[in-house]
């Protein structure tokens, strides 16, 4: 059996040194299993949280492909390895991992979501001590999507009722999804309104006609629906979807490392999958 060693690479630059929070989850294994194969970045550290019965195992052994790392507890051991953190965990667990990042000037990437605005103000603030991205999805396909619906409010302005609906797996704890609701932020913003002024999360018994200019959200869960997103604009003799739909984690991972990447030659400062692509 092949042992994988953190330090190869398929050219004399040397690489990218990515450590992966949430090891043992399934979007940490897609993470790993991706920087695995990718020839520009090494896996140096992975990360779970204390009492994980993954704590001393190999983080891609579920692979057949012994990285000769552990996954280990210890923040400031495992960001002392590496020059990058992607994380998509929680928001508390974030904020955390976060904090002793930017002290130890390790660059981050965040694909976690369900961030309130006071969440979302702390990690700015980091930004000045570190390079970071913050995205509610990291998938290329989404990030497209989110810019075609930019062009979508702006010409759908009038006349056209605004529905989000979303699906994921029954684990998934936030509702909406982070992307659902950066889908309803590109449009309210495009549409020059706040989201926070338009959004309907609720609807049950006696609602009434549906109220001009909100934006609906509907959410459903179940199995193992990696995540499923469509907008619909709906107007008098005719409707437009704009649906993006993920059949793998994949895209996910992949996403993360161009983040990687974008970042490499960034010290401080915080961005978005926007600038990654070059949609801004």
């Amino acid at each position: 059996m092949t042992v994988i060693s953190p330090s190869s690479s398929s050219s004399n630059q040397q690489p990218l040194r990515v450590a992966v929070a949430g090891a043992s989850g399934r979007m940490g294994r897609m993470l790993i299993e991706a920087i695995l194969q990718s020839p520009d970045c090494a896996l140096t550290a992975a990360l779970d949280h204390e009492g994980s019965a993954a704590l001393g195992s190999d983080p891609s052994a579920f692979l057949g492909q012994p990285s000769g790392l552990q996954i280990e507890s210890d923040l400031r051991s495992a960001l002392s390895k590496a020059d990058f953190l992607i994380d998509f965990t929680r928001p508390e667990g974030t904020l955390a991992h976060l904090a002793v990042a930017a002290e130890l000037g390790v660059k981050v990437v965040i694909g976690t979501t369900g961030f309130s605005e006071e969440q979302k103000a702390r990690i700015a603030v980091h930004a000045d001590k570190t390079a970071l991205i913050l995205s509610p999805n990291m998938s290329v396909g989404v990030n497209v999507t989110f810019k075609l619906l930019e062009m979508a409010a702006k010409a759908l302005r009038e006349g056209y009722d605004i529905e989000i609906v979303e699906a994921h797996h029954k684990h998934k704890v936030d509702a909406p999804s982070g992307t659902a609701l950066k889908m309803g932020e590109v449009i309210a913003e495009a549409q020059g309104t706040r989201l926070a002024d338009r959004a309907v999360y609720e609807r049950y018994g006696d609602t009434g006609e549906r109220k001009a200019d909100t934006i609906g959200f509907a959410t459903v869960r179940g199995g193992d629906i990696v995540g499923d997103h469509t907008v619909l604009f709906a107007g008098t003799g005719e409707r437009i979807e704009i649906s993006h739909k993920s059949s793998s984690r994949a895209g996910y991972a992949q996403g993360s490392l161009r983040a990687v990447r974008f970042l490499a030659d960034k010290s401080t400062g915080q961005y978005d999958m926007y600038d990654v692509l070059g949609l801004n």
